[in-house]
C-alpha cells in the first residue's frame, strides 16, 4: 500500500529534536510519507541555538517546486520560516492553492529562548491555514496581548481566526493548571477546551513541532480539525512520557518518537 505523502517547511535542526528531523522523525512514527523543505540552517543542540543562516527564498521556492511537482502531497506544515521573503514565498504557493491542508507552527522562539522567526513571517501565513497552532509565547507576539492563563488562551485563539487562521489551537504546556497541560481550540465549531496529563520533564525540545506535524499527519488521513487536534495531543504525551528519563544531552532533551521506552 502506498503510504500518504506530508510536506514539512521548517528549519533543520542539527540536535535532531526539533525541525525537519522531528517531523520527519513524526510522520515515519504516524505511517506517513514526510518530504521537506529547507528554510534555515541552525546550530543547535539540547542546550540552545548557536547559529541560525536562513536561505535564500528562491533556494526555498526551488526546493518546494520540486517537491510538489513529483509528490501528491495531503497535507502541509511550516515551522520555523526565518524571515518575511522566504513566508512570502511559501504564501504565494498557499494562494495559488499548492499547500492543501495547511498548518502553521509559528515557531518563534526556541525551548531555549533563542529568537527563530519574525512576527510579520507568520502573518503573511495565517490568512491560508486551516489550522495555526501557537503556544502561549508566540500566541502573545501575535496578538500582542499576554497569554497566562486558560481564559487569554482562548481569547488569543479567537483573535488569530479573526486574522485569518480558519482553526487555532493555542498549547498550554507552559501554563500551569493543577497537573494538566491544557490546549484551548478554536474555530467555526466554537471554542473547546483540551485536557490531558502533564508530563513531568524536563525533556520538551521539540513538542510544538511534534504536535503540529502529528496534526498534519491526521489531516493528512482524512480527521476533521478537532479529532486530528485530539489524536496529535494523545501521540505528544506518549512521546513525552516515553523520553521523560532520557539523558540524550545536557539540556531540554528530545522526545520518545517510536514508543522505545513505551
Amino acid at each position: 500500500m502506498t503510504p500518504t505523502t506530508v510536506l514539512t517547511v521548517a528549519g533543520s535542526d542539527s540536535g535532531a529534536g526539533a525541525g525537519i528531523q522531528a517531523d520527519l522523525k513524526v510522520f515515519a512514527a504516524l505511517g506517513a510519507y514526510g518530504t521537506s523543505v529547507l528554510t534555515a540552517i541552525t546550530a543547535q543542540n539540547t542546550r540552545g541555538v548557536d547559529a541560525v543562516l536562513p536561505l535564500p527564498p528562491q533556494t526555498v521556492t526551488d526546493q518546494l517546486d520540486s517537491v510538489l511537482s513529483d509528490f501528491a502531497v495531503r497535507a502541509v506544515k511550516t515551522g520555523m520560516l526565518g524571515t518575511p521573503a522566504v513566508a512570502g514565498a511559501i504564501a504565494d504557493a498557499a494562494a495559488a492553492g499548492r499547500l492543501p491542508e495547511l498548518v502553521v507552527d509559528p515557531v518563534l522562539v526556541a525551548t531555549s529562548g533563542h529568537r527563530l522567526g519574525v512576527v510579520e513571517a507568520v502573518e503573511r501565513l495565517l490568512p491560508y491555514a486551516r489550522l495555526a497552532t501557537p503556544n502561549v509565547a508566540e500566541a502573545a507576539a501575535l496578538t500582542g496581548a499576554p497569554v497566562t492563563s486558560v481564559e487569554e488562551m482562548a481569547t488569543a485563539a479567537r483573535a488569530l481566526v479573526a486574522a485569518g487562521s480558519e482553526w487555532v489551537v493555542v498549547t498550554g504546556g507552559d501554563v500551569t493548571v493543577g497537573d494538566e497541560a491544557v490546549d484551548v481550540l478554536h474555530g467555526p465549531d466554537g471554542t473547546t477546551v483540551l485536557r490531558g496529563p502533564r508530563v513531568p520533564t524536563r525533556h520538551t525540545h521539540g513538542t510544538g513541532c511534534s504536535f503540529s506535524a502529528a496534526v498534519t499527519v491526521r489531516l493528512a488521513l482524512g480527521d476533521p480539525v478537532p479529532a486530528a487536534v485530539a489524536a496529535a495531543k494523545q501521540y505528544v504525551t506518549r512521546a513525552l512520557t516515553g523520553g521523560r528519563d532520557w539523558e540524550l544531552g545536557a539540556g531540554r532533551g528530545p522526545l520518545d518518537h517510536f514508543g522505545w521506552s513505551a
